[in-house]
């Protein structure tokens, strides 16, 4: 009698090589991931490694590195205070309506940092400056802290604090001498998003008209026909990305965090809040206040004001067709690019399969305002026919966005049984077939699933869309910061409602997904 045989898991194959045809697809998507990297770099050193330097030297650059640091440096702190806090409340202690305050916790992630910061400044006209964007971006950018911490302390063994407890230390002296160790990475990776997200934000800086690398990129290539100055301070500001994820990285160490016992973790007991029940509520309602029901009282105060002559519904409608259409082919052409990317990097293990998968996330450390700018070099040297044409836009869609969808066809393929495709191969079908035939349809659901969220970006996305969209076209992010920028808030107000409620449908659908 033949041993039974044992089962397959979806673990990478080691043995087999890609199919031809999928590892070129594949190689194509990376190499397009790349180019705007590799082009901006021999962008800024046209005119000779000396001029480079002298715009990275140049007292103005050190200004603007000031500045976003400090910017990074009072959001991650904020974000860390706001996110913790909400956290614990919501996950360790006897809260009264925790999972409406955790649901609540996570809604400004559905609202743009320009359309936070055009509810912020037209309310308050003062706020212009460091503080208006560092409350803006603050109030968008604590979910990416708040989300993984409250992941960590949900399943973390309270074993350790209870331990803690029983030898006499306090319970303050035990959430910062067991408790924090457990959710420093956690935190830190909620940080480190954070803080990229300050980098690379050009909507809510410029509606504040602070200036950091990325507004002063933008105004670089605004003020001369000479590009190589924004060429360099774009690679300065990658380099910057690149260094934080470096630290971070090598700062985190190898320390463990789980537990060691045997068993499942059981779950944590909720802190009794006692007389602290009334100034939590109290802190996690102004959160609430400042985060999610000022911006939507914000917005319908200047709808309710605005009439016929501060924005018309035709122009609005057919803005916002013009922005489904946009965000809708730069989904479909992400998520092109990245099925061969992820399927390689789901079914295939060694040193090819990682080289692409990690080519592929290279659009993860570049903000959009280099991307942009890269394609435009480009498309003026070597492609004028696509300068400020649609095409070109949505490769910057591409590039930008590659990632998330990667990462979605990737976690689709993983969880597709690959028994059936060895079944499949058994039964006469060719690699191609199988692909198409088993593979795609058992990974649909995840990978469209991708591509909603790939679509949700795409309609936010606005740096890029600012500097390569065709001359006559509007998108409702780039019809906002116009009528921002020159005061016109009711104008503006249509266009970000608007942004907010088509964002929401494919966020909501994507959620019941995910349940």
């Amino acid at each position: 009698m033949l041993p039974a045989a044992r089962p397959r898991t979806s673990r990478p194959r080691a043995s087999r090589r890609p199919p031809a045809l999928l590892l070129v697809l594949a190689a194509l998507a990376a190499v397009f991931a790349l180019l705007p990297l590799a082009y901006l770099a021999v962008r800024s050193l046209e005119r000779g490694p000396g001029f480079a330097w002298g715009v990275v030297a140049d007292e103005r650059t050190f200004l603007l590195l000031g500045r976003s640091l400090g910017l990074a440096a009072v959001v991650v702190s904020a974000s860390l205070v706001l996110g913790m806090s909400l956290a614990w409340l919501t996950v360790r202690t006897t809260l009264p309506g925790a999972r409406l305050w955790s649901v609540l916790a996570t809604l400004p992630l559905a609202v743009p940092s320009y359309v936070a910061a055009f509810t912020w400044l037209s309310a308050f006209p003062d706020l212009a400056g460091f503080t208006g964007a560092a409350v803006a971006l603050t109030l968008v950018s604590f979910p990416y802290v708040y989300l993984p911490v409250t992941a960590a302390l949900r399943g973390s063994d309270p074993a350790q604090e209870e331990v803690s407890r029983s030898l006499g230390v306090g319970p303050l002296r035990t959430f910062v001498r067991v408790t924090l160790p457990q959710l420093r990475p956690a935190a830190a990776g909620g940080a480190v998003l954070v803080a990229l997200y300050v980098f690379s934000d050009f909507g809510a800086v410029s509606l504040m008209r602070y200036d950091t690398f990325t507004r002063g990129i933008y105004t670089s290539y605004r003020a001369s026909f000479d590009r190589t100055p924004a060429a360099a301070l774009s690679v300065v500001l990658v380099v910057m990305t690149i260094a934080l994820v470096a630290v971070e990285s090598r700062t985190r160490g190898r320390a463990g965090h789980s537990r060691t016992g045997t068993g499942t973790a059981r779950p944590s007991v909720a802190a009794p809040l006692g007389r602290w029940q009334a100034p939590a509520l109290a802190w996690c309602a102004a959160v609430t206040a400042v985060a999610v029901l000022m911006p939507l009282a914000t917005l319908a105060y200047w709808l309710a004001v605005g009439n016929s002559a501060t924005w018309d519904p035709a122009t609005l409608l057919d803005t916002a067709g013009t922005t489904l259409g946009v965000a809708a082919a730069g989904a479909a052409l992400t998520t092109c690019l990245a099925l061969p990317v992820g399927v390689i990097a789901a079914r295939y293990r060694g040193r090819t399969a990682h080289l692409l998968e990690q080519s592929a996330y290279a659009g993860h450390a570049l903000p959009g305002i280099t991307v942009a700018l890269s394609l435009v070099f480009f498309a003026v040297r070597y492609a004028e026919p696509l300068y400020q044409e649609l095409p070109l836009l949505v490769c910057a869609y591409a590039v930008l966005f590659l990632p998330v969808s990667v990462a979605a066809t990737r976690a689709a393929v993983l969880q597709s049984p690959p028994v059936l495709e060895d079944v499949a191969r058994s039964l006469g079908r060719s690699p191609l077939r199988v692909l198409r035939e088993v593979t795609v349809p058992l990974a649909a659901p995840g990978v469209a699933a991708g591509a909603a969220l790939t679509f949700v970006v795409c309609m936010k996305e606005l740096p890029a869309t600012l500097m390569l969209r065709p001359t006559a076209m509007d998108t409702l992010a780039t019809r906002l910061w116009t009528e921002t920028g020159t005061g016109s808030f009711a104008a503006a107000a249509p266009y970000a409602a608007a942004l907010i409620l088509l964002a929401a449908i494919p966020s909501y659908l994507l959620g019941r997904h995910r349940t």
